[in-house]
């Protein structure tokens, strides 16, 4: 059953959560579910330079709080999203730049969420995803890209696995299907390392899609990560904790001792 359905669903009452928090009446739902579409539409169109892996939207009252979690925050906060990323000697001078420039990529995004949702006021949170090649939507879109440069697929699924496996992850599966090569007739290849283990609820699966539009036709990239259970919530989440006790914390003395 853990190879038919898609893991993230599957596991929503137990270990993930949804993309879309909000409540609506039944003669709401439909419209506020296609408002939902189409913003994750226009912005995943809008950053496709910004390797966005997830957009999470809350809506209370005439409020719409979106948050974009993505591993190039700085290409989304200087807004300069719909530019290729600089390169050679001109690095330097744009990172420069895109300091005074700060902030102007929200109001961007914002001009244009406004036509899409109207007189809501928008709230945009940028979250960093602190290691990309670990997050599995982020790693297929990577393959699709190597794919539609016409990189050897074996090559960018076996990259893709080393990078993952020495970064901690506890195992990943690669699927590819499509007119691999440039064949003609479609196949499909997959290739694992370590544990994925479907069926068990508990396990931090994770999970993402993407299509590489190639000359000889669509080709679907399929990505199963399995991660520590604890994942999120030592460093390597967005918004991790550091386990460390904070400066000036009282401290409870062990034992039964008697206090003075």
């Amino acid at each position: 059953m853990g190879q038919k359905v898609n893991p993230i669903g599957f596991r929503l009452p137990v270990t993930k959560d949804w993309k879309s928090r909000w409540f609506a009446r039944k003669a709401q739902f439909g419209t506020l579910l296609q408002e939902d579409l189409k913003i994750r539409e226009h912005l995943h169109s809008e950053l496709q330079s910004a390797a966005v892996s997830k957009v999470v939207i809350e809506r209370f009252g005439r409020r719409i709080r979106i948050t974009i979690f993505t591993g190039r925050p700085g290409v989304i906060l200087s807004g300069r999203f719909g530019q290729a990323a600089p390169t050679g000697p001109q690095k330097r001078g744009d990172d420069q730049e895109r300091g005074s420039r700060k902030g102007a990529g929200i109001d961007k995004i914002k001009t244009g969420l406004a036509k899409i949702t109207g007189d809501k006021e928008i709230i945009l949170e940028i979250r960093e995803i602190k290691q990309a090649e670990i997050d599995a939507q982020l790693v297929a879109e990577s393959i699709a890209q190597q794919l539609v440069r016409r990189i050897a697929f074996r090559r960018a699924m076996k990259r893709a696995i080393q990078t993952a496996m020495q970064l901690g992850a506890e195992g990943i599966k690669v699927r590819c299907s499509g007119r691999l090569n440039g064949a003609e007739l479609a196949r499909t290849e997959q290739y694992k390392d370590g544990k994925i283990p479907l069926h068990t609820l508990r396990a931090n699966i994770d999970y993402g899609f993407a299509e590489a539009h190639t000359l000889a036709g669509l080709i679907g990239i399929k990505v199963w990560i399995c991660k520590p259970e604890n994942w999120e919530d030592t460093k390597h989440g967005h918004d991790a904790k550091t386990r460390k006790a904070p400066k000036g914390a009282a401290r409870r003395p062990r034992g039964n001792r008697d206090q003075q």
